[in-house]
């Protein structure tokens, strides 16, 4: 669930994290928040858009029924996502709710971020093709496929021809990899990661000291 068409100019150096479903990106995001960057999640806007009492659920449960919500009045993730797989026009009617309320809540965040860079943590960044002119860098969080596999069905209980599904809809690792500007590869703990993100926090805040250099330099 992703925004979809023009965002309002992100802060002067943005990084869109992106990875696959189980790649981690919860965790990297973690690691770059606690070093003082910036974490916008766009798959955490839409659940507050669809947690109970939400802002988008009004409209969802207009539009596709009661039964798509829960007793307490957030979306039955369960029963929506198995309804968007088998619905092409579902997931349009879907997604035409939740993308203009996600993109403004997004903007919102971003705005009102005080470290030195955005981190814009979007799953389906690659798919959404209007992300990739939004920030100075992507960055792809990466394990093999067989640890994703794993790692979903531990984490969400679905069974692994669903989570294949899921990761079918999603664009493949090699065209993620090959988009990608950096890469931290999440395959043997957080104590793997840490130098990774550490590496990456680095570059990024030279990033930044260039270009705020550059635009003094145009002043």
């Amino acid at each position: 669930m992703e925004p979809q068409g023009p965002l309002p100019s992100p802060p002067p150096f943005a990084v869109g994290l992106t990875g696959g479903i189980g790649c981690g990106k919860t965790t990297v995001a973690d690691l770059f928040a606690a070093r003082g960057a910036s974490v916008v999640d766009t798959d955490l806007i839409a659940h507050s858009l669809t947690a109970p009492q939400g802002a988008a659920m009004p409209a969802l449960v207009e539009a596709f029924g009661p039964g798509y919500a829960t007793p307490d009045g957030a979306l039955d993730r369960a029963r929506m996502r198995k309804l968007v797989f088998d619905d092409p026009d579902a997931r349009a009617r879907l997604e035409a709710i939740l993308h203009p309320r996600i993109r403004a809540a997004t903007a919102a965040a971003a705005l009102a971020a005080t470290g030195p860079y955005v981190l814009f943590v979007v799953p389906l960044l690659i798919e959404s093709g209007s992300w990739r002119e939004r920030v100075a860098r992507v960055l792809a969080i990466d394990c093999p496929e067989e640890v994703q596999v794993r790692r979903v069905m531990a984490r969400n209980g679905l069974p692994e021809a669903q989570v294949r599904a899921i990761m079918a809809a999603q664009v493949t690792r090699a065209r993620r990899l090959q988009e990608a500007d950096d890469v931290i590869v999440n395959d043997a703990g957080t104590e793997a990661l840490l130098p990774q993100v550490e590496r990456l926090h680095a570059f990024y805040l030279d990033e930044v000291a260039r270009s705020k250099t550059a635009v003094n330099g145009r002043l």
